[in-house]
């Protein structure tokens, strides 16, 4: 082993993973550290199999929920029933690993945003589906792609120039709104499961016609209001879950609009700060 000047530590070609030094390479960023990108890859690639985050069981978790979904939009075209309960068990499993992480102490910044990714990537695939199964709407279902990407993308980046340690750590004074979606577990699981919801109601709507009076039984069909009889169940579960599909959709456009907000202030804050300096550096030159 040699030690450098500077204080790093480097290996000599005997094929074990060099020890990474990050003392000089992690910086302070308001409330958080920032490590610098080659130390990071570094420390990536020589991680140990019993420390692996790669293989933390939230992620295992995840890369699950991405082959399911992949498996759903392969049956998505000709087998809804494939289709909807791999989809189904594919978002699902989005509640079960955060609860992983949390009870295994594995919780990750790659964990958290696979999870991200995944969610969009999968709502996305199925939307750019309804918008050949309805071509009429196929314009509202590219503005919706674009507003949930553009929304979290945003959101996710004014999170880091901003130094919180994660998208979901969003205060009252910053938007009421946002606080109560990410920091109540049950509303964020209500609201992503009810938008899902809607979406999975208009993909079945194209293969299910059949309204719901043929297959109660008599009995109970007499109880129910004679409209509610000529649905279908995908056509019930549409408009049970569209409100909640609404509303979400209302806090991806407060989510993007706040996340503007922020990007701009500390635009601001900056050019602020760099006429400062400028004014200091002009007063001691003269």
């Amino acid at each position: 082993m040699a030690r450098q000047p500077n204080g790093t530590v480097h290996a000599h070609s005997s094929g074990t993973p060099p020890p990474v030094s990050t003392s000089r390479k992690v910086r302070r960023r308001g409330p958080i550290d920032v490590v610098d990108a080659k130390v990071a890859v570094d420390l990536a690639t020589a991680q140990t199999y019993s420390e692996n985050v790669f293989l933390f069981v939230p992620n295992l978790i995840g890369y699950t929920r991405i082959i399911l979904a992949g498996l759903s939009l392969h049956f998505m075209s000709y087998h809804p029933r494939y289709c909807t309960i791999l989809y189904g068990i594919s978002c699902l499993l989005d509640a079960v690993d955060g609860q992983a992480a949390r009870a295994l102490g594995q919780t990750s910044k790659f964990g958290a945003v696979l999870d991200m990714v995944t969610d969009r990537c999968t709502t996305s695939c199925l939307l750019c589906y309804l918008s050949s199964a309805y071509p009429s709407y196929a314009l509202l279902f590219q503005f919706l792609i674009a507003l949930d990407f553009s929304s979290h993308y945003m959101h996710m980046y004014s999170s880091l120039v901003t130094g919180s340690r994660s998208h979901k750590l969003v205060t009252s004074d910053v938007s009421r709104i946002l606080w109560y979606y990410y920091n109540d577990s049950r509303t964020l699981f209500f609201m992503c499961a009810g938008n899902e919801l809607f979406f999975v109601a208009l993909y079945l709507m194209k293969w299910i016609q059949s309204p719901i009076s043929e297959s109660l039984a008599p009995g109970i069909a007499s109880f129910l209001p004679a409209l509610l009889l000529t649905l279908t169940w995908p056509e019930i579960m549409a408009i049970s879950s569209f409100w909640v599909c609404f509303a979400k959709n209302i806090i991806n456009i407060v989510q993007l609009w706040k996340a503007s907000k922020i990007l701009v202030g500390v635009d601001l804050a900056e050019r602020a700060a760099a006429r400062e300096k400028e004014a200091t550096d002009r007063e001691k030159k003269a």
